[in-house]
């Protein structure tokens, strides 16, 4: 079963520290997100793999939007 990742809140992204097909951990550090000048790391909520990265660095994301697929 898929998990899709979204954005908490609308910002920039700022830094994508995974890569399609890599394995990550629950609460495993994926994106970080710039909103209000800060900087707001996104993690994992499951085990799984990197199926899918819907968002490149500098995009801005609006709350809610999916920013990945784990598998």
């Amino acid at each position: 079963m898929s998990e899709e990742i979204t954005a908490p809140v609308s910002g920039n992204i700022w830094k994508i520290l995974v890569q399609v097909g890599d394995t990550v951990q629950c609460d495993d550090e994926l994106i970080i997100l710039e909103a209000l000048k800060m900087e707001n790391p996104i993690y994992s909520p499951v085990d799984g793999k990197i199926a899918a990265i819907k968002v490149a660095v500098g995009n801005h994301v609006e709350s809610n939007q999916v920013l990945m697929v784990i598998e």
